[in-house]
Order: C-alpha cells, then sequence, then structure tokens
C-alpha cells in the first residue's frame, strides 16, 4: 500500500464523481413530466424507460460496488467456491423471463408501485402486503450499507480520511460528502438520476474489466502463473485445491439457486423493472441482461490475480481496489476506483427510493393516511429515501464491516419468503391469503433462528448464511431451507383453509391483466389501486 494521499487517482476519482453530481441533478429535467408529484413519475421514471436505459439501470442495480468488491474477495479468500455468483446470474434471467412481463403487466393495468401493491390487490390482504413490504425494507437496509463498504474500501486504500488514530468525522468525511450529495440529487430527480448515471457506471465498468483483464495478466506472466499463484496459496493454507472440496458442492449449489430465487424479489429490482414503458422492454431485457454475467465472470477473476500480484490486506474487501492500486497507473487506477464509487451511488439511490415507496404505499397510505393524495404521497417518498440513507449511513459508521455483510446475507434469507406471495400470486389464486402469512412467518422466523446460530471466527452469531439442512445432513443455505419449509406451510394450510371456507379475500385483478401491455384497449394505466381494476374469479 502507498503511503499517503494518492493525489492523482484522488483527482480523477474526483472528476468523475462531480460530474455524476451534475448529470443526476440534470436528470429531474430529463424526459420531464407535466405532473411530477406522483410516485409513478418521481419513484418510477414515469413508467417511460426503454430496452437500453432499462438495461443499464437494471444492470446498475443489481451489479453494483458491493458485487465489484465482494465477488473477486471471495476468490482471493476461498477460491473457486466464490463464483457462485456467476451461476447464479445466469440461472435468475429464465427464471425472471417467466414472471416479470405479468408483474409488468398487472402493475401497468391497476397503477401498482410495490410488490406489496400487488400482493394486496391479488389476495386482499392489507396484512399480507403489509409483511411483504416490512420484509422488503428490512432486507433493503443493510444492501444500502454495504455500498458504503465498497466507497469505503475505496477511499482507505486511496489514503483519503487518515489512519485508524484520526479523528472519527475526519476520517469519515469523504463518506458523508458523497452520500449527502447522493440524497440531495435522489430528493430532487428520483429515479431518473440513476437511470442517467447508469450509463457512466456501467461503461466505467467495462472498460475497467476489460483493461484489468488484459493488462494484469501480462504484467504477471500470464494466467498459467495466475492460476498456479492461487493453488500454490491454497495448498498451503490446506484448503486442498481451488475447486470447492466435495463436502461444499451442497452449500455451493443451495447458495446459487437460493440467490437466483431471491434477487428479484428485492424490491430495487422490481423498482427498476415496472419503470420500463413496455411489456416487450422487459422480455427483451431478460435476454440482454447475461452480458453482465460475462463481465462479473471475467471480473471475479480478480481475486486470483490479486494472489498472484502478492496483495496482503487484513480485511478481503480490500483486495481488488489495492490491487488496482499497485497494477494500474495512478490516472487509470482513479478510473477503477471511480467505477467502484459509481457503482455504489447507483444501486444506493435505487434501493433507498424503493424502500420509501414501500413505506409510503404499503404503511403510510394503507394504515396511517389511506386519503393521501398523490402529491402526499411523493412528498413522504422523499423524506422516507433520506431517512433510509441516513439509516444506511449509521449503520455502517456505527457497526463492524463483517456485521453489515452478515446482515445483507440475513436479509437475503429474509427476502426469499415474499417469493409464494409474488411469484405464486402471478400465476395463480389458489393460495389461500391466510396460509400465505402463515408460510412467511415460519420462514422468517425459521430462517433468522437458524442464521443467529452460525457462528464465525469473528461473531458468535450471525456468522454466515449456511447450516445443516433439517433430514439430509448437507451444509445448504439457509435461505432456500427456509424457503421450503415456507411453501409447504403454504400449500398445506391452504388445502385446510379452503376446506373450511375460509374468506379468501376479494381479488381486483382479471385473467387479462397479467397479458396486457402499453396502449392496449381498455388499459386503465397509472390509477391508483383503490380506483382500477375490479374483481375477479381468477
Amino acid at each position: 500500500m502507498k503511503d499517503g494521499v494518492n493525489g492523482v487517482a484522488l483527482g480523477v476519482f474526483i472528476f468523475f464523481f462531480l460530474a455524476v453530481t451534475v448529470m443526476g441533478f440534470l436528470a429531474a429535467r430529463w424526459r420531464k413530466a407535466e405532473n411530477e408529484a406522483t410516485l409513478d413519475e418521481w419513484g418510477l421514471g414515469g413508467r417511460s424507460f426503454g430496452t437500453w436505459v432499462t438495461w443499464f439501470l437494471l444492470g446498475g442495480d443489481l451489479y453494483t460496488a458491493y458485487t465489484f468488491v465482494a465477488v473477486p474477495a471471495a476468490i482471493y479468500a476461498a477460491g473457486a467456491s466464490g463464483f457462485f455468483a456467476v451461476p447464479y446470474t445466469i440461472l435468475v434471467y429464465p427464471l425472471i423471463f417467466t414472471f416479470l412481463p405479468r408483474l409488468w403487466s398487472v402493475s401497468h393495468k391497476h397503477g401498482y408501485v410495490t410488490t406489496s401493491d400487488f400482493v394486496r390487490g391479488r389476495f386482499g390482504s392489507k396484512g399480507l402486503s403489509l409483511a411483504v413490504a416490512v420484509t422488503g425494507i428490512l432486507a433493503t437496509m443493510p444492501y444500502i450499507a454495504l455500498q458504503l463498504v465498497g466507497i469505503q474500501a475505496v477511499l482507505d486504500v486511496m489514503g483519503v480520511g487518515g489512519g485508524e488514530n484520526t479523528n472519527w468525522f475526519v476520517k469519515d468525511l469523504p463518506l458523508l460528502i458523497a452520500f449527502a450529495v447522493l440524497a440531495a440529487y435522489t430528493y430532487s430527480s428520483g429515479l431518473r438520476a440513476p437511470a442517467l448515471i447508469a450509463f457512466v457506471k456501467d461503461g466505467l465498468i467495462y472498460l475497467v474489466i476489460a483493461v484489468a483483464i488484459i493488462y494484469i495478466p501480462i504484467k504477471l506472466g500470464g494466467f498459467d502463473d495466475i492460476f498456479a499463484s492461487a493453488q500454490d496459496k491454497f495448498t498451503k493454507a490446506g484448503a486442498g485445491s481451488l475447486a470447492p472440496a466435495a463436502a461444499g458442492q451442497w452449500g455451493y449449489a443451495t447458495l446459487a439457486l437460493g440467490s437466483a430465487l431471491a434477487l428479484f424479489m428485492y424490491p430495487h429490482s422490481i423498482t427498476a423493472t415496472l419503470s420500463s414503458r413496455s411489456r416487450e422492454v422487459i422480455r427483451r431485457n431478460t435476454t440482454i441482461l447475461p452480458l453482465y454475467s460475462l463481465m462479473l465472470g471475467l471480473l471475479a477473476l480478480l481475486g486470483f490475480m490479486a494472489i498472484a500480484a502478492g496483495v496482503k490486506v487484513d480485511n478481503g474487501q480490500l483486495a481488488i481496489p489495492q490491487l488496482f492500486e499497485n497494477m494500474f497507473p495512478d490516472w487509470f487506477a482513479g478510473v477503477a476506483f471511480a467505477a467502484i464509487g459509481i457503482g455504489a451511488l447507483v444501486p444506493a439511490a435505487i434501493m433507498s427510493i424503493a424502500a420509501a415507496n414501500l413505506f409510503t404505499r404499503n404503511i403510510y397510505k394503507d394504515f396511517l393516511k389511506p386519503d393521501a393524495t398523490p402529491e402526499q404521497e411523493t412528498r413522504v417518498s422523499k423524506l422516507v429515501s433520506l431517512l433510509v440513507k441516513v439509516g444506511a449511513l449509521a449503520f455502517v459508521l456505527t457497526m463492524d464491516k463483517t456485521v453489515a455483510i452478515n446482515f445483507q446475507l440475513l436479509g437475503g434469507i429474509w427476502i426469499l419468503q415474499t417469493m409464494p406471495a409474488l411469484v405464486g400470486g402471478l400465476f395463480t389464486r389458489w393460495f389461500h391469503r391466510w396460509a400465505l402469512l402463515a408460510g412467511w412467518a415460519v420462514g422468517m422466523v425459521y430462517g433468522t433462528a437458524a442464521a443467529y446460530g452460525v457462528a464465525s471466527p469473528t461473531q458468535k452469531h450471525f456468522g454466515g448464511s449456511s447450516k445443516e439442512i433439517p433430514g439430509l445432513g448437507e451444509i445448504g443455505y439457509i435461505g432456500l431451507t427456509a424457503f421450503v419449509l415456507n411453501v409447504v406451510v403454504v400449500v398445506v394450510l391452504t388445502f385446510v383453509l379452503n376446506a373450511l371456507k375460509a374468506p379468501a379475500g376479494t381479488d381486483e385483478t382479471s385473467p387479462g391483466d397479467y397479458t396486457a401491455d402499453a396502449g392496449d384497449p381498455g388499459v386503465q394505466e397509472k390509477l391508483p389501486p383503490a380506483t382500477a381494476g375490479a374483481p375477479g374469479g381468477h
């Protein structure tokens, strides 16, 4: 690690940061609507984004700064088992092709802004809608916090903020400034800001990876030497080899599958999806988004390069930023650091908007002020988006970083428990609303309790996301086990409750709503759920 502040890299980083800040504020004028005081406009960009804007927005949303830092860091620390992120992003796109267009259509028809809006309309249950909303907010908070971890890693490597003995305010001031600016332009421009900035973010990331995958291996003697160095490291450490051991294969497979199922349950993924202008835009995006998986595979190789380059760090999250500083000229290291920093701002903005929309539509409007006007909804959502960012900032500044990482793993376990209500509801009305609520509760309780019992070298509780699968004796992803329990409870209780003829609630959707597209005759666009649609028997 170089001594002092890397002035050239910092200068380049600041240049790009200022550029995207200006873009963030100018985004308020981009595709400007006649009435901006609605959640459709502020929180969904007017539902007007085409194929390429949606592609960049979803890419900026799903492939975050934490991905940029953590995936190769996992390779650096644990070998090829860290590659689980690559197969899961391959698995996810055929899955979402089956249900995202249906969600877009019914949301477009009824003016749904959040997944909880759909759940309430489909099952006639504010309680189930509230459960989905609270889960989404809880799961999103640590995810936003981890974007800060990515920025902190870059700032630490550049030498900004001083050492560990520096006054806390001085040390964290750059981070505070970055998120104050983020909060300001998100408040002003809504979803349009991250949509516009995503072009810069993804362009920089593709540039950095293209250069890194060619330039760094040349400097290190080629991939043969890189893999040999990694193999030597893991052999000496007693880890066996680069590939996961047989005992870890269940954990690898279940984590990949569970992560794939959970990814598009997150509120920010749905927010980016609903911002598109047509059903066909969603279908096209599910076919071209796998390009990001190619990028992720190349990105993961940086972990092996860090080993071959002799990078030594106490915190694995610093491995890749440190590799960039060691291997690149200072000016291009600044470009790479900017890619990571901006890669944090885009998803953090979308996540805070998504969490704010959930609170506004499914807590504030449903339970606190049912007669809220669109203008009041937008104002509350803007304020809550600020509070969410402040909460995430406090989370990172007051807690150990490993705690933040493990809480994000817990978030994945939680958000997966909303899948039966959301995805199941898109295809059938057979599931009973009370059964779905009970299944969600069982999955949440089991998942949280199981994760609480996992220890790590640094934590007594919440030390990981894998545990023995009951009945199989294999170590697997807790979230997937909890999901299976959830589904079993839902199916069994649905049979029982339907047999008892328990009230099923009113379904305000109809079969044609799930295939409707923009401009179709009879489509009621952008109406609040209370006034759109009619009860149906689907």
